[in-house]
């Protein structure tokens, strides 16, 4: 049974079925579109249509783009020798971030994951190879996830990999900045361990 005018309720319910949102959230949020001028309205409901309408796949990485090819590899300024492979066009944004990678990326869209009936054929792996083909991409870099789909998506395209001779990297895991190491689990101390490098 709702409390709410039909209208209300069905904003409620369309906010819950949002990834991370709880009834509690969807009524704050429906509360706060309500009190909204209608102008403000009108501009969050065009921005949810726009996005809508013109956000595509760019072509060539997979990542979230207005423009086919994307900016990133339709840019001269970028480093065409190596690839950046991550789970989700909002890995791209965090890799960006850091300004510190200056190649191309390209976005899976997912990891194996066997529990779920997702296989290798069911994400971008085959269009990664594709690229490969021409011989101008030097280094690709893993940079899945550290959990169990990611590594076993990583160590996957690592053996197909493999053959081809093009070095390849995983990104390395371990102990947060700010963190204590007596309250790191041995997984993460093993990681921090194995990616050492000198300094």
């Amino acid at each position: 049974m709702t409390f709410y005018a039909a209208p209300v309720a069905r904003l409620i319910e369309e906010f819950e079925k949002l990834p991370g949102i709880g009834h509690k959230t969807a009524q704050r949020l429906a509360f706060h579109v309500l009190n909204l001028s209608m102008e403000k309205v009108e501009s969050l409901a065009g921005a949810i249509r726009e996005a809508k309408q013109k956000t595509k796949y760019c072509s060539i990485c997979s990542n979230l783009t207005d423009v086919d090819p994307c900016a990133i590899c339709s840019g001269g300024s970028r480093e065409h020798s190596s690839i950046c492979v991550v789970e989700d066009p909002r890995d791209v944004a965090a890799m960006e971030r850091t300004r510190e990678f200056k190649g191309l990326y390209h976005v899976l869209h997912g990891t194996i994951s066997p529990m779920e009936g997702i296989g290798p054929e069911d994400i971008k792996i085959k269009e990664l190879l594709a690229r490969l083909r021409d011989g101008e991409i030097k280094e690709v870099i893993l940079a899945t996830n550290p959990n169990i789909e990611g590594e076993a998506t990583a160590m996957y395209i690592s053996k197909l990999l493999k053959p081809l001779g093009i070095k390849t990297t995983r990104i390395a895991h371990g102990i947060p900045v700010g963190g204590d190491i007596e309250y790191a689990d041995e997984v993460t101390l093993a990681k921090a361990l194995e990616g050492r490098r000198e300094i």
